[in-house]
């Protein structure tokens, strides 16, 4: 399933890794994903402070830099409202904006060992990445 951190992490879990045996902040978990991924603006804000072509808001900030852990984790430290918010957005960049999902994907994953990891686990949840 944590491939879906990838992006997750991206709209939702604005997640601020402290020491290893702690949980993501529950900060953002209230953020309105819908309102997110239907508003371009609000959309490309995210993605370009993730591509590192923008700037980042603060909470933008936490999350890029809590991304590479929680890809690394499994997402271990992920809520499960985080879990289940990640899941939402891959869904969508997978189905509704797939160049953006593959740049992400290239950036944060350019071996391809997250996809190999995640793959089965996507797939039983009816997600093809």
């Amino acid at each position: 399933m944590m491939k879906f951190v990838l992006i997750a992490s991206f709209l939702v879990i604005a997640v601020s890794a402290k020491p290893a045996d702690k949980k993501y902040t529950t900060k953002y978990d209230n953020i309105d994903l819908d309102e997110i991924l239907n508003n371009d603006r609000l959309f490309n804000n995210y993605y370009q402070c993730l591509m590192e072509t923008g700037k980042c808001t603060p909470d933008g900030t936490e999350l890029k830099d809590s991304l590479p852990d929680a890809l690394a984790t499994k997402c271990s430290k992920c809520s499960d409202k985080q879990k289940v918010g990640t899941e939402k957005v891959i869904k969508f960049l997978i189905e509704k904006k797939p160049e953006k999902y593959a740049q992400l994907e290239k950036k944060y994953d350019p071996q391809g060992k997250y996809k190999a990891a995640y793959k089965e686990e996507a797939s039983k949840r009816g997600i093809k990445i």
